[in-house]
This record gives structure tokens, sequence and C-alpha cells, in this order.
């Protein structure tokens, strides 16, 4: 079995969430043992697993298909998670829509992160099979390290008796990042980073003045740091405060999880089935139940859910993803065998 993963402007989207997911991919099909490539040329290949798209993305898809090959569509993406981003979204997304299902249509299975982005996509129509199999999440990766926190205390000069709250995500309203800006204002005490960047020619007037000047003092967002400074931000912050609106899963959740840091997310329903509120993280619906929670996480006057959140992720460890794939492939494949060998009794 030969796997070609297939990312559209891979430089582009190296800083989201589904940049992380190829890399995730690769790691987790390595693991099983299963052969990929990169190569959007190759042609021995048995399955196009795709991950994006884009115009070329459609014409990956058109071309397997042409040559015989099986496609798998893995859909980071959906109608309701493209609204509220980029300048224009909400205008475009029922083209949007229309655009995802005629593409992913065109696959012989569905790949989703969540049981909730499952339930959306086949709330569109889409008859293709779907599978829900989470992004997974390098457990190795986000091992307590007291040099990265070292690291990270450095690089913001960050004081013994500072209280620091992050966050990870993209320039989007969605992200809710109006939230965090408003609720960092009413703790002027605590130190709020956003971790993060998307171009700002992209991105709406009124979010591109929040990250330039209009925030608080105690508000920073240092942009896009990968390796030992972000690393040690999620084990070192005091609370990864995630007040996002729409998910296909985030797979900055799952970095905090297995950072063993405490998580506060908006209570949304990409979340049923693997975060509980009060068991392994906490849950608000609005600003007045976020700025009591994060008091009174910070401050800790109420129990820790850091190591219930852990279990989380190793549930989704990229060795439980490997198999996860390698039984989708596998059913893919056998679902051929089975066809051809019925084609072949026909013609007898």
């Amino acid at each position: 079995m030969k796997v070609l993963l297939y990312f559209e402007g891979e430089k582009i989207l190296a800083k989201s969430g589904i940049g992380r997911a190829l890399d995730h991919q690769k790691r987790a099909l390595s693991e099983v043992g299963i052969e990929y490539t990169l190569d959007s040329d190759c042609t021995d290949y048995d399955i196009l697993h795709i991950n994006t798209y884009g115009i070329n993305s459609h014409n990956m898809v058109n071309k397997a298909k042409k040559m015989g090959k099986k496609v798998i569509y893995h859909a980071h993406s959906t109608e309701e998670d493209f609204r509220n981003s980029f300048i224009g979204s909400n205008q475009i997304s029922p083209l949007v829509k229309k655009y995802l299902v005629s593409l992913y249509s065109k696959a012989d299975y569905l790949i989703t992160p969540t049981p909730y982005s499952k339930d959306l996509l086949e709330g569109y129509g889409i008859t293709v099979p779907i599978v829900s199999i989470s992004n997974g999440i390098d457990l190795d990766r986000f091992k307590h390290s007291v040099d990265k926190e070292e690291k990270f205390r450095e690089y913001f000069n960050i004081k013994p008796e500072q209280k620091v709250i992050i966050c990870v995500g993209l320039y989007f309203e969605r992200k809710g990042i109006i939230d965090f800006v408003e609720l960092a204002e009413k703790f002027p005490e605590y130190r709020f980073i956003w971790f993060g960047h998307t171009p700002m020619y992209s991105i709406p007037k009124a979010i591109r003045a929040i990250v330039k000047d209009e925030h608080p003092e105690n508000v920073e967002f240092p942009g896009y740091i990968k390796g030992d400074i972000i690393e040690g931000a999620y084990s070192a912050a005091d609370l990864f405060f995630f007040p996002s609106y729409e998910e296909t899963e985030g797979i900055v959740i799952l970095e905090a999880l297995a950072s063993k840091q405490q998580v506060l997310v908006r209570d949304i329903p990409v979340y049923q089935g693997w975060l509980v509120d009060k068991e392994n993280c906490y849950m608000g619906k609005n600003n007045k139940e976020f700025a009591h929670l994060i008091e009174e996480l910070v401050e800790k006057k109420i129990p820790d859910t850091s190591l219930a959140g852990y279990k989380v992720a190793k549930e989704k460890s990229i060795e439980h993803i490997g198999h996860e794939l390698k039984d989708v492939y596998e059913k893919v494949l056998k679902n051929e065998s089975i066809q051809n060998k019925e084609q072949i009794h026909q013609k007898n």
C-alpha cells in the first residue's frame, strides 16, 4: 500500500492547525509502517489522501479518478468554520459550502476530525461514507521541559509573580479574539498572550485594529512562534483560554491538554463526546461566565482538571491515529478488490 498525501499551499497553511495535521499524518503513517509520498507527480500510489480544497486540489482529485485511484478526502473545512474569518467570508460562505460538497462528493471516503463535523457534513447531504478521526497529537513534543519553560519566560520577560493566560489561533473573529481582549481589560493584573498570525490584508478592519493597537497594555500579539518557546508557554502559563465559537476539532486544545495545562473553552457542540465541563476542562457560555472562571482557575480556587485532560490527549496520540487511518485505507482498498472480482465474474 502506498499513499499520496497531498496538501495544497503547504507554506501558507503551515501556521494553521491544518498544517500541523499534515505533519501528524506523516508521523502516523510512519508509526504503522505505511509507505507515503508527498510528490504530486507520483503515479504509482494506491490512495490519494487529500487535505485541502483549492483549485490544484480539485485538479488532483480529477487526475486521480482518471487514473483509477482511490481518493480519501480529509474534510478539515466546513461552511461553519469558514464564516467570520477572512474579509467577505460570510458573503461567500454559501458558495464555499456548495464547492466543498461538490469536491467532497468525488471521494471514495471522507475523514473528518470529530463526530460534530461528521454530522455537519452529513447534514449537507453528502452520501460518501464518513468517519471521524482526530487530527491527533504528538505527546513527546509536549512533554514537560523546564528548559522550554525558561525560554518562554525569558522571551517574554515574565516575572515570577506574574500570572499568564495564553491562546493560540488565527486572527479570526470566529476564534473569539474580541472576547479575549475584552476579558483582558477586566484583569489588568494578568498578562494575556495570543499566539498566531494571519496576514493583515486578509482580515476585517475591526480585527486588524485590535491586533495592531486597540487592545489594553496587558495583551500581547507576538505573532506565530514555534518550537521551544510556544511549547514552553503551553506548560508554563497559568491557563489556556480558547474562546472560539466554531471548530472542526481544535488542534491547539490537544496541544494544551498534552502539556498538562488547565484548559478553558467555550461550550460549543464540537467538544461533545471528548471534553467534559469540570471533568477534563472548564467551559463557559459567555464573557460573564469566562470572567468568573478565569479568576477562579488562575487563583486556584476550584479543582484543577489538567491530569484528566492529559488522558484525553493520550487517547488521541499519533500512534492511535495511525491505526485508525490504516483501517480506513484497508477498507477502501478492500472495497476496490471486491468490485474488481465482481467485474471479472460478470465478464465470465
